[in-house]
């Protein structure tokens, strides 16, 4: 086999995220967004030793496990419901699998038994998002405005989603009447390569207390880019305002959120199943080159700037770009094992109760303030400042005291913290800690952690790091957050041997455990022995 080769093969299984593989004359193939027993074509786009990867071309026989209908339009062309033909407990299968798989790779290295809880299923499977971040563009070159998502297997191509079944209708609704407001303006949209247009994003968040739905428009305020110095030309304060009211007066936006506000006034964004209503709608400046979504410039255009959301009797403020979990009700069942498992440990080890515990990478602060009833103190650290400002607000709001949050870079703010952790709970980004942040919260030597990831394969090679240091699986789970969609959580507890050392390995190796241990674990996540 050669770079550019097609080949032909049957998927025999899949590894995190909707990754599978076959063998094809003696070497393992990877090929991504297949379901096993599908036969597919595809294209060698990358080959070196021990790692085939191909491009899909076509399935030329489905996979036994679609036996379903998509109820979604866009099925075939988005791709961000991979599952949404497979039976709901056939997914939860192929998910368990995945994530036992990854776990029970990584502990059979340490030696030991665990034990694995199983799965446990979202309470709703459709219309469960609680936000999303649609993007402005086209859905083919010089084709005309849409705003939705990315077309499966492009980062260019934008195909308006107003039948999505993982939202509620009510946003469909908005995305049509936003896509014809802005098509009829004939305003531009933001192409990232040229660094050109206006138009960037457009998020959506609703509370599943309330049906309450908050609007944030997001743009640039530049139209073109220096070549010499490729930074923004924004000239002198005076330059700016004039551009800025050039762009508001583009995009007409007291007639948008008129248009807006009287679909919620007419109830128009009520069905039978939902009644929703828009409580506020954002305007936000964003001229940074990347696609985040950030802000350099934030206003309220209309009503407030942020909704209220209850997980588990506690309430919670949610601002524009605080992170929250996007299933209000499956993260009361993910937040509700991480709290048993929490208690669990305590109750073994203090009674049912502990002085410090860390709540890092803390958001709003939702576990924080679930861990507070037995805790003396509870210190939450994350790097979105919004966020900080949000969970002080949410402890005031629900009556808790013990609570501090502290703004900033988990690794640097470990080392200002006075009082020491006697539990710490993780909740970190996709690609897990930071090695440097790794080798802090081992060298705390304390007794329980509890590890709460959206990515497995990052669980898994932090897991092997904590092994290398002491801890050992004690018990996990996986929890099905994205209903139809290849993601999954994870929880786990882990727990420091009584006859460990201090400290274990130094953070020169521990350095290079974690990027011989990453790459081996994403190369072959779903290595068995």
């Amino acid at each position: 086999m050669k770079r550019g080769d097609i080949i032909e093969g049957t998927i025999e299984k899949i590894s995190f995220p909707c990754k599978g593989s076959f063998i094809y004359n003696g070497e393992e193939v990877t090929v991504k967004n297949v379901l096993p027993g599908a036969k597919v074509k595809c294209r060698i786009k990358k080959r070196k030793t021990g790692l085939t990867e191909a491009m899909l071309l076509e399935t030329l026989e489905d996979s036994p496990l679609a036996k379903l209908r998509p109820m979604c339009p866009h099925f075939y062309e988005c791709g961000g419901c991979m599952y949404q033909d497979v039976e709901y407990d056939e997914q939860l299968r192929l998910k368990e699998d995945i994530v036992k798989r990854l776990i029970d790779n990584a502990v059979r290295e340490g030696g030991y038994d665990y034990e694995w809880e199983g799965i446990f299923s979202s309470p709703e499977q459709f219309n469960y998002r609680n936000k999303m971040e649609y993007t402005f563009g086209d859905a083919y070159k010089d084709g005309p405005l849409t705003v939705g998502l990315h077309r499966q297997g492009s980062n260019y191509d934008i195909i308006t989603t107003n039948g999505c079944t993982l939202v509620k209708p009510a946003w469909n609704k908005i995305l049509e009447y936003t896509e014809k407001f802005f098509r009829e303006k004939d305003v531009s949209f933001y192409r990232t390569m040229q660094h050109t247009g206006i138009l960037r994003n457009l998020v959506i968040r609703e509370s599943h207390v309330d049906g309450r739905i908050l609007m944030n428009l997001v743009t640039t305020t530049k139209r073109d880019i220096s070549s010499e110095s490729g930074l923004p030309k924004k000239g002198t304060m005076t330059e700016y305002m004039n551009r800025r009211n050039e762009i508001y007066d583009e995009l007409c936006l007291d007639e948008y959120v008129a248009g807006l506000v009287k679909m919620s006034d007419n109830d128009e964004l009520s069905t039978l199943q939902f009644h929703n209503s828009i409580s506020g709608i954002l305007y936000t400046e964003n001229d940074s080159f990347s696609d985040t979504v950030q802000s350099d410039h934030t206003q309220v255009l209309y009503g407030d700037d942020y909704l209220v959301e209850e997980i588990l009797g506690l309430r919670f403020r949610i601002s524009p770009f605080s992170f929250f979990q996007t299933n209000s009700k499956g993260c009361e069942v993910l937040y509700s094992k991480a709290r048993e498992y929490a208690f669990t440990a305590l109750a073994e080890e203090n009674g049912g109760r502990t002085g410090v515990i860390y709540d890092l990478y803390s958001g709003t602060g939702t576990i924080a303030q679930l861990m507070s009833a037995v805790a003396e103190k509870v210190i939450g650290i994350e790097i979105v400042e919004e966020a900080v400002r949000a969970a002080k607000e949410n402890a005031k709001l629900n009556g808790i005291k013990n609570c501090e949050f502290i703004a900033g870079d988990v690794f640097k703010k470990l080392d200002e913290v006075e009082e020491k952790p006697d539990l710490i709970i993780l909740d970190p980004p996709r690609d897990g800690i930071n090695p440097k942040a790794l080798d802090k919260i081992i060298s705390y030597g304390v007794k329980n952690i509890i590890y709460i990831s959206c990515k497995p394969t990052s669980l898994a090679r932090d897991i092997r790091i904590f092994q290398k240091n002491g801890y050992r699986v004690v018990k996990g789970c996986a929890i099905d957050e994205f209903p139809n969609t290849v993601h999954v959580e994870c929880v786990t507890l882990l727990q420091r041997m009584s006859n460990t050392r201090e400290k274990t390995i130094t953070l020169d190796v521990e350095m290079e455990d974690y990027h011989r241990i990453k790459n081996r674990t994403e190369v072959a996540a779903d290595a068995t022995e």
